[in-house]
């Protein structure tokens, strides 16, 4: 319903009361007293509900000239040109104990503070409701009045009075709706919208408000004080930025103080202005036992020297206040930096806290052991190079990539472009195989356009190179191995990952690559090795190439030698796959040994149970030297009744994650029975075994400082990582707890309120 159609249907409704006066009972207004009621013959004139809130009268409110002033001049026409008899703004009501606490005036009418403040849900009715969403310009007493009266009204009374504890029901219905707080808090929505969405918000915080007063939010005005104080200058903003980062900080800091057990991930980069930085991520527990990783710091660096890495993590921990006493965990990137066995990071660190157990990521590691295993087969290795060859080939030239294009139009193809292969992405050569086995023929088609009809060497050169047998059944196979790898890798790249995912889902890889690897001739049903020889025959695709040949030069210029289909499968098994398969589970298995510690956290396991005592005693004095030295003898003999819990009790047909999670949960019975065994699992829970938190910190760094912010650097860089990364949405952040730390300085902004507590300070 429109505004106007609100207004016609209201009019319409005066008419009709009046018509029906003489039959209506008339409500008994009285001014002194302050009441409202409805009355008739018989009955008395109660009290009214806001009276009966609000208590006995005080000083009257705004006079005309104050009216007149914040109204502006189109309501104050509208008033004097008003033909009604009884209708016109009276500036008596603002002096009437029944309206003076909630009734304002503006230009664009009458308004409920104490409504507009609570914002009463709608049940039923408009969206935009008189004296709450839009304001009233019918001037009449029986109008206010009867809002009095109206559900919403009650809703907001209640409710401002149960936030009156500690003070009077007076002091509860004092005026709220201050323009100068009003327009603070804007402001401060404004910045916290732009830094949320990762906006530059130095240039963009005065165009914002300007289009906010173009939108009708007046007090806006209220900002400028004269003319050199508007509060847009980027000194005032940077200090609303720190106000807001701290407000997000301030209660994760006090989760993670209050948990058990907490850890780090650290990892080092360089910024758009070549500037080295270093991210810190936070681990902790909740009380009921659950993993959280928060965003903690972000510390520019002199250099990358390990003495320069160590400073800083110690400067942070004590800046934070962080208890170093329940540091249990480390996770790097496993450079040398961090991981130098004599004066690496993690030595350093290990030395000043020696409960802490330092982990190289497992993301990492698990794209190393497929680099290296790719380049101890040399034909992988030609192989990989020549993927990135080809996505250089097309993304250098918008001939080519429209040559791909119409071919793979032609061909019926998805219409996909040759992706890039990196080291530092993990998923990318996966990727890059994915697509190019979709796309073999569109690809090979633009490669011998291209070297027929444009003459191009390195066309022709990767066309001899792509349409061979044992390149298109490299491609098969890595199209079926590198979709496992991926699945390990996206399980590694979880915030919440920790030793338990590398115990599980490590052999079930290893085990899937052993079968890839010994079914031999024929490959394994379902795999893309399976269907090699039937797509070379296709001669709606591959087929089309005469690929069914492998095409290997005697001695330059002196013949070919075409071998068997049979012959050129078993080549390709014993050069190509056993090697590569062999090499890369070799990789793998060296990479993740688990280390003496994170191995030892298998006791905790429901397969321990049953197996041999002296294993398990072992492990359990191992954790019990490293997280709780001198309490061997308590923690064996908590683990020997745990044991019949697992066996027989409550822990019976449970995961081990499942029941570390209980052992460390503060709000369960477990921790008081078994408090070693508790410190022991909420260690285990939180000890990090990858650094991709610091990754994704790093990604949310690269959106915020760009080119064209490239100035941005320090507290404020860190600020505004907070609040991307951490921060809540826009419309749940307490903008009220900002306005009061905003108020801690003096400030030249004074509200009209001369009592005001946060002005006054």
């Amino acid at each position: 319903m429109s505004i106007q159609k609100y207004f016609k249907r209201i009019r319409r409704e005066d008419e009709e009361e009046r018509r029906g006066e003489e039959e209506r009972p008339q409500p008994v207004v009285s001014e002194d007293a302050g009441t409202t009621s409805q009355s008739t013959e018989g009955e008395a004139a109660g009290p009214s509900v806001v009276e009966a809130a609000a208590g006995p009268s005080v000083e009257a409110g705004a006079g005309p000239s104050v009216i007149q002033a914040a109204a502006g001049p189109s309501v104050v026409q509208a008033v004097a040109d008003s033909k009604h008899r009884h209708s016109g703004w009276n500036p008596d009501w603002l002096k009437m104990p029944q309206f003076k606490n909630w009734l304002y005036l503006t230009q664009h009418g009458m308004f409920c503070r104490i409504c507009r403040q609570h914002k009463p849900p709608i049940k039923k009715g408009p969206l935009k409701r008189a004296f709450i969403e839009v304001g009233i310009l019918v001037f009449r007493k029986d109008y206010i009045e009867r809002h009095i009266f109206s559900e919403p009204h009650q809703y907001s009374v209640k409710h401002q009075v149960s936030l009156a504890s500690g003070y009077s029901v007076m002091q509860a219905f004092e005026p709220t709706f201050i323009m100068e707080h009003e327009a603070v808090i804007g402001g401060f929505k404004c910045l916290y919208w732009l830094v949320k969405n990762e906006i530059a918000h130095h240039t963009n915080y005065p165009k914002l408000l300007s289009l906010a007063q173009l939108l009708g939010c007046d007090y806006f005005e209220k900002l400028k004080v004269d003319q050199r104080n508007k509060y847009q200058s980027h000194r005032i903003v940077d200090e609303m930025l720190e106000i807001l980062a701290e407000i997000v900080d301030s209660p994760i800091l006090e989760e993670i103080r209050s948990s058990q057990a907490i850890s780090l991930e650290v990892d080092e980069t360089t910024d758009v202005s070549v500037n080295r930085q270093l991210d810190l991520h936070v681990r902790h527990l909740d009380k009921e036992g659950y993993v959280f990783n928060h965003f903690l710091d972000l510390v520019t660096l002199e250099d990358g020297k390990a003495d320069s890495v160590v400073a800083a993590i110690k400067s942070v921990l004590q800046k934070k206040d962080l208890p170093v006493d329940r540091l249990y965990g480390l996770g790097t990137d496993g450079a040398a930096v961090m991981m130098g066995r004599l004066n690496g990071v993690a030595k350093q660190l290990t030395d000043s806290f020696p409960k802490l157990v330092s982990v190289a990521c497992a993301a990492h590691r698990l794209a190393l052991a497929c680099k290296d295993a790719s380049n101890a087969v040399r034909y992988m290795a030609n192989f990989r190079n020549h993927l990135q060859e080809l996505h250089l080939f097309f993304r250098n030239s918008a001939n080519r990539s429209a040559t791909l294009s119409a071919a793979a139009t032609t061909l019926g193809l998805n219409d996909l472009k040759v992706k890039e292969v990196k080291d530092t992405r993990w998923l990318s050569q996966h990727l890059a195989v994915q697509n190019l086995q979709r796309n073999l023929p569109a690809v090979l088609a633009a490669l011998a356009e291209e070297a027929s009809t444009r003459k191009c060497p390195l066309a022709k050169g990767l066309y001899t190179f792509c349409a061979t047998y044992r390149f298109v059944a490299a491609l098969y196979l890595q199209a079926d191995v590198l979709p496992h790898i991926a699945m390990l890798s996206k399980v590694f790249q979880r915030a919440d990952v920790n030793f338990l995912h590398i115990k599980e889902q490590v052999p079930v890889t290893l085990v899937t690559l052993r079968r890839i690897l010994e079914a031999g001739e024929p490959p394994l049903p379902g795999t893309f090795l399976a269907r090699l020889h039937q797509d070379l025959d296709n001669p709606g695709g591959l087929g089309a190439f005469s690929i069914a040949g492998e095409e290997e030069r005697i001695r330059r210029g002196h013949g070919i030698l075409e071998r068997p289909r049979e012959d050129m499968w078993a080549r390709f098994v014993r050069d190509v796959l056993k090697p590569y398969i062999c090499s890369l589970e070799s990789n793998i298995e060296s990479r993740f040994q688990h280390i003496e510690v994170l191995g030892a956290f298998s006791v905790l396991g429901p397969k321990a149970v049953t197996s041999n005592d002296v294993t398990n005693i072992s492990m359990l004095l191992t954790l019990a030297n490293k997280f709780i030295p001198g309490q061997d003898a308590t923690v064996i003999q908590e683990w020997t009744s745990y044991k019949q819990h697992v066996l027989e009790g409550t822990f019976k047909d449970k995961t081990q994650a499942e029941i570390m999670q209980l052992l460390a949960s503060e709000k369960d019975e477990w921790a008081e029975i078994y408090p070693n065994l508790s410190l022991l699992s909420s260690a285990g829970l939180v000890i990090p075994v990858s650094s991709v938190n610091c990754e994704k910190d790093f990604s949310t760094m690269n959106r915020v400082k760009t080119d064209m912010r490239n100035r941005l650097k320090g507290e404020h860089l860190a600020a505004c990582m907070r609040i991307a990364v951490s921060g809540p949405a826009p419309e749940a952040f307490p903008y009220t707890q900002a306005l009061e730390l905003f108020f801690n300085k003096p400030r030249r902004i004074k509200c009209s309120d001369k009592q005001c507590h946060l002005c006054t300070k």
